[in-house]
């Protein structure tokens, strides 16, 4: 909401007016890091022109906090060469929840070093340098980052086209920055450095290695010590620990980015895919498997090739060149040509649990959550133009179904638009765009706009999900394409005989199976719900003299279904109690003399603790009230 509008038809002092001084006389100075003028942010010592409406960007808000931990950015920058002089500079962006530098020094930097770069920071904080636009025409830049060596900004300027560019000056330390930035150091108080990595000067495995130095800042003390809770909780559930831990799966030395299943991390995958198998079959969908490896130029004809090729794997049969699939959408388009599809096929549902392998640089190679083989539980819909938008509707529902009421998260919705590498023609991205917001607005789903996000071959649907610790994770999405059936002539036959073009959805839900079983090993930190852990029941015999009768109660409960194991270990009981408990095995059955002579079992639950002794239809009756979406 504008706080202020300057006509132009005020004196000639009155104009020259800083951003600063129409937010004091407003009233609306407090908690302003910066200002948007006529919509477009800048710095709040900028001058306001003519007819200008000005609004304030508080530091607590999101594009508030970007601003600070960009400038939190440079601040880190001047700190690093400060302390380590000769050091050359990369960028330095605000990111989610925080910020980054790449920075090539003339030493090796450690985790310790860290520390000693925070203490310099709070010092310029404390010398509330001011921050300063400066703009100067493209030779004068050059000169002043040749002067300094800066190899990285040259190189950043010569991409550059425009002939003046801007520069922020803050005491002895320049850089190369579009900005706005806060006034003066001061502003950036509750910082803290977090890691370093390595990364290739942009991205380019070709390019010299930099040192990522990696950090986060907030507009208050206490959200930035919670934010650092936080993270301490997310280490607590890092997945891949836990993986370890709990024996689910595991990287080898072989095979990077290639995980291995364990089979208690088999069991959890089973379940999960089980689980969707039924919700699948019951909303009329068809499961299909297509092959691994698949001629190169069906990838030429999908524009895989074009947009995706750096990403694929490739190999050759009897002189001819394949690829492994990187995505199963080209596949699923061959078995829909198999036939002759009629209107009344129509919408066709072909879902698919295909496994895909998509190149990953090494440096980016996280536990489950960035591999470079998974399974994708995709499906692809086949649909009329007046179809479009119940099938949305109807994956939506599917959506909410499987997020919401079996696992429990909240999410949020975006709607991404046409990217620039878009493929076809602009009035079927108007229609496809058109048609995912129809459905979004029926349904009354709250939904982000994401300018621009969408893929190559058309619009999409995302939904974020949201864990117990507030992170966000991108699992399911909707993408409606108009470019594939195109590229691949695909047809049905209408009802007056004619030959028309389907349209094609692209859908995941969980999205990749591995990403999926990494965020529930997050989210549930290892202690998964009844239904889905891979040991539902540990049997717990006091002696070597109840194995019998722990074997007689481990057959009558496998034959309910339950997955159970006996802990034959020379242990104590207590310490049985307590692997089982580290092992997040929900039920602990404790069988001793007492227990085999009435036939019972003394039952422990991961929670609540000792629940008594019952018989074998008690403890029945006891499972039946757990949660289970089967």
């Amino acid at each position: 909401m504008p706080v202020y509008r300057k006509s132009s038809g005020e004196t000639a002092e009155a104009k020259a007016v800083r951003v600063q001084d129409v937010l004091r006389l407003c009233g609306e100075e407090e908690g302003a890091i910066a200002a948007k003028v006529n919509g477009i942010p800048v710095d709040l010592n900028a001058f306001v022109p003519d007819d200008a409406v000005v609004e304030p960007i508080l530091a607590s808000t999101e594009e508030g906090l970007d601003i600070l931990r960009h400038s939190a950015s440079h601040l880190m920058a001047q700190a690093i060469k400060r302390l380590y002089p000769g050091t050359k500079l990369g960028i330095g962006p605000a990111v989610e929840d925080g910020f980054y530098y790449d920075v090539d020094p003339p030493q090796s930097l450690t985790e310790d070093d860290l520390q000693k770069i925070e203490e310099e920071m709070g010092r310029i904080v404390k010398e509330a340098l001011p921050v300063e636009r400066i703009e100067l025409p493209r030779d004068e830049v050059i000169s002043i980052f040749k002067e300094r060596e800066e190899t990285y900004k040259l190189e950043l300027i010569e991409e550059i086209e425009d002939p003046l560019i801007s520069l922020y000056r803050q005491g002895e330390f320049i850089d190369l920055c579009r900005g706005p930035h806060v006034p003066n150091t001061s502003y950036i108080r509750y910082f803290k450095l977090l890691s370093l990595a390595g990364a290739y000067w942009r991205g380019d495995e070709r390019n010299p290695m930099l040192v990522r130095v990696y950090g986060t800042a907030f507009s208050t003390a206490e959200s930035l010590r919670s934010y650092l809770d936080r993270l301490e909780e997310a280490k607590r559930r890092d997945h891949r620990k836990l993986g370890r831990d709990l024996d689910l799966f595991s990287i080898q030395p072989e095979g990077p980015g290639f995980p291995f299943f364990h089979p208690k991390g088999m069991t959890i995958v089973n379940v999960l895919l089980d689980f969707w198998r039924k919700e699948h079959v019951k909303r009329g969908y068809m499961e299909v498997r297509t092959p691994l490896i698949l001629e190169q130029s069906l990838w030429i004809r999908s524009g895989h090739w074009d947009h995706y090729r750096e990403n694929m794997y490739f190999t050759e049969i009897d002189g001819r060149p394949f690829a492994i699939k990187p995505m199963n959408c080209p596949g699923s388009i061959l078995i829909y040509k198999s036939q002759l599809r009629s209107y009344r096929d129509l919408p066709l549902r072909m879902a698919e649990l295909g496994t895909v392998h998509r190149h990953e640089r090494s440096g980016v190679l996280h536990g489950l959550m960035r591999v470079r083989c998974f399974t994708q539980d995709d499906a692809h819909l086949y649909v009329t133009e007046d179809q479009i938008k119940s099938e949305i509707l109807g994956i939506m529902d599917l959506m909410h179904h499987i997020y919401g009421d079996v696992f429990g998260f909240p999410y949020r919705v975006e709607l991404s638009t046409r990217p620039e590498n878009a493929m076809g023609e602009l009035s079927q991205w108007e229609m496809a765009e058109s048609a995912l917001k129809e459905a979004l607005d029926e349904s009354d789903t709250p939904y982000k706009l994401n300018p621009g996000d969408g893929a190559f071959y058309g619009p999409k649907i995302d939904f974020h999900l949201e864990d117990c610790i507030g992170r966000s994770w991108q699992c399911g999405t909707i993408q409606l394409d108009f470019q594939m059936p195109e590229k691949f002539d695909v047809t049905y036959v209408a009802a007056d005989g004619s030959h028309r073009r389907p349209v094609m959805l692209h859908r995941t839900v969980l999205g990749s199976i591995e990403r999926f079983l990494g965020i529930l090993i997050e989210h549930y930190a290892g202690a998964f719900p009844y239904w889905l852990a891979p040991v539902q029941i540990r049997i717990l015999p006091v002696k070597d003299d109840f194995l019998s009768y722990a074997r007689e109660v481990e057959t009558a409960l496998r034959n309910w279904g339950v997955r159970t194991e006996v802990d034959l270990r020379e242990e104590k009981l207590s310490r049985k109690i307590r692997d089982a408990q580290l092992q997040k095995v929900p039920y602990m059955l404790v069988v001793g003399a007492k227990e085999a002579e009435g036939r019972k079992v003394s039952v422990r639950e991961r929670t609540k603790g000792d629940l008594g002794e019952m018989g074998l239809e008690g403890l029945k009756g006891l499972l039946n009230q757990e949660f289970n979406p089967f």
